[in-house]
């Protein structure tokens, strides 16, 4: 439901705070006052395109905001959350906001984020449904035929059933054919992928085997220094004649172990050195051993080198490092199994695609039945309100056309088109080709208010729906309209007393002059002002007691 809207800078409006509520709320005022500018602000936050020219005279910008609850309205609450575009500080509020700039570009906003057009057309078609005699008329694209039919005549939970197994379907259809498309090229692919795999199996690769043989190379290719340092370290521990480190501290315990016990201190130091006599005598047992194993190989050293070079030149060829040569052999064999079954997943693709089809075609028949049950009753009962509409020779008829495609379609088996003829002796025809605008309105009105108990639509607006009829039909007007904001959220734009006097809300626009410039007002009426404003539109400004008192009479007569 709309709760507020604001206008800053559009068109004569300065700036414009509206509060709105449930039920009817009328629009009305002089000619050329500017009701038709609160819609058409209405319409650029829906997705409308603007221009400069929208601007206020001597304003940079124009910035128009309007605010809905979203709390009962399943698919736009579900479309906010897949877009990521909800509400974090209140779930329940979507913001809507549209700013044009004097350069002509503007920007779109949802809840704060930056959106496209397409967004907002996607969004407001949730929220709102406007009905007029201009551009903004969703009754001219068959898409809104097909909603209104399916949720005045199909069983919800079969609708729901139909698209969820046409999006499954869908889905399989793609990855059959991506992985059709890929099994064409995939014998050419899998020929290479079993030619590389082949020669890199025939290195037997080990796991660790780069790293291993890069430190054995490097031992092999230092063995001759490594000999001297054993031989040098080996010396110096104990066979140097001149002084080993073996022999300096066995002088150095003999001569502590001569001095007298009353030297406490020294017993500790004794302790460390025959400590480190012992430690030097394992470290030249173990260099003795580490001498005796160490051979300077050179074959050895060839062959290292050798499979070295040979590992250095497949990874080159491969571009990879050599350490990731195991891991490559891996993801080869990956890719090769996945080509080998490939066969066996589009089987598997082929057989979900048959039966995904036959259920949609069970589905889409049960909804076709529906639909066309459905249709000759919305079109008895949108006719029978025509009539009382003023349009006794109007009627309209519901055109199911069959798809002419083997493949399941989002629509389901057929198309539906709401055709009307106004005229005896016409051919019934679309109804942008037949129907005049305040014709075209008044079929709106028709079939809105057959379908609003089924409609998810939560708010609607008329735009000059009395145009060219007379009291008694105006007065009908105004009785469908109120019963219509029983259910739905009204907004209507008129200039029959009859109808205003229905309303549940009436806003009241004028027009003021500043300075050089005519702004355009809105106003909440009530009571007596409301009666005042009927009055004024049954006779004009000079309106005398006898209108008042009529005025008086119809509003209330109407709200009894």
């Amino acid at each position: 439901m709309l709760q507020h809207l604001s206008i800053s800078n559009y068109a004569t409006v300065e700036a414009l705070e509206i509060e709105f509520a449930p039920g009817m709320s009328v629009i009305t005022g002089e000619t050329g006052a500017g009701k038709s500018i609160i819609l058409g602000a209405l319409g650029l936050t829906l997705g409308d395109r603007a221009d400069k020219t929208v601007i206020r005279p001597g304003a940079s910008k124009v910035d128009i905001s309007a605010e809905f609850d979203t709390r009962r309205i399943g698919s736009a609450s579900d479309w906010l959350s897949e877009q990521e575009l909800g509400n974090e500080d209140d779930p329940g509020l979507c913001i809507l906001r549209r700013v044009v700039g004097s350069d002509g570009r503007s920007r779109a906003f949802i809840n704060g984020a930056n959106v496209t057009l397409a967004n907002l057309k996607t969004l407001g078609e949730m929220l709102l449904d406007i009905h007029s005699q201009h551009e903004h008329q969703s009754l001219l694209r068959r898409s809104t035929h097909q909603r209104l039919l399916d949720e005045y005549a199909v069983q919800e939970k079969l609708l729901a059933n139909l698209r969820s197994t046409f999006k499954q379907w869908q889905q399989n259809h793609r990855q059959l054919e991506d992985l059709q498309a890929s099994s064409e090229e995939s014998s050419a692919e899998s020929q290479l992928l079993a030619y590389q795999l082949s020669e890199l199996e025939e290195m037997e690769i080990g796991d660790d085997e780069i790293a291993s043989l890069e430190a054995e190379f490097k031992t092999l290719s230092s063995a001759d220094e490594t000999l001297a340092s054993v031989s040098a370290a080996l010396n110096a521990c104990r066979e140097d004649e001149n002084g080993n480190a073996a022999s300096q501290i066995h002088h150095a315990l003999t001569a502590l172990r001569e001095l007298p016990d009353s030297h406490k201190a020294i017993a500790g130091i004794i302790e460390l050195l025959e400590t480190a006599a012992i430690q030097l005598d394992e470290a030249v047992t173990e260099l003795i051993a580490f001498n005796d194993r160490f051979e300077a190989d050179p074959e050895r050293l060839e062959q290292v080198n050798e499979r070295l070079s040979a590992l250095h030149k497949l990874a080159r060829k491969h571009r990879i490092k050599p350490e990731e040569l195991p891991q490559l052999i891996a993801d080869l064999r990956e890719q090769l199994a996945r080509f080998e079954n490939s066969d066996a997943e589009l089987e598997k693709l082929r057989e979900n695609d048959r039966l995904l089809q036959e259920q949609f075609r069970q589905l889409a028949g049960d909804v076709s039945q529906q639909r066309q049950k459905g249709a000759s009753k919305l079109a008895k009962a949108v006719n029978k309100q025509l009539h009382d509409l003023g349009m006794p020779h109007a009627s309209l008829s519901v055109d199911l056309q069959a798809i002419d495609s083997d493949l399941p379609m989002a629509q389901g088996l057929e198309t539906v088109e709401f055709l009307v003829c106004t005229n005896p002796g016409q051919a019934p025809g679309g109804l942008a080709k037949i129907a005049s605008g305040g014709e075209l309105s008044r079929i709106s009105l028709a079939i809105q208010v057959i379908t609003a108990q089924t409609s998810q639509v939560p708010s609607l607006v008329f735009d000059e729906v009395d145009v060219g009829i007379g009291g008694g039909v105006a007065r009908v007007v105004g009785e469908l309209l109120r019963k219509l904001g029983e259910r739905t959220q009204i907004l209507c734009v008129t200039h029959q007393a009859q109808v205003a006097g229905q309303a549940h809300h009436h806003f009241f626009v004028s027009k003021q002059s500043k300075g050089k410039q005519t702004l355009t007002r809105i106003s909440s009426l009530s009571g007596d002002e409301v009666v005042r404003e009927v009055a004024r539109m049954l006779g004009g400004e000079e309106f005398s007691a006898e209108s008042l008192a009529h005025a008086e009479k119809m509003v209330v007569a109407e709200k009894a």
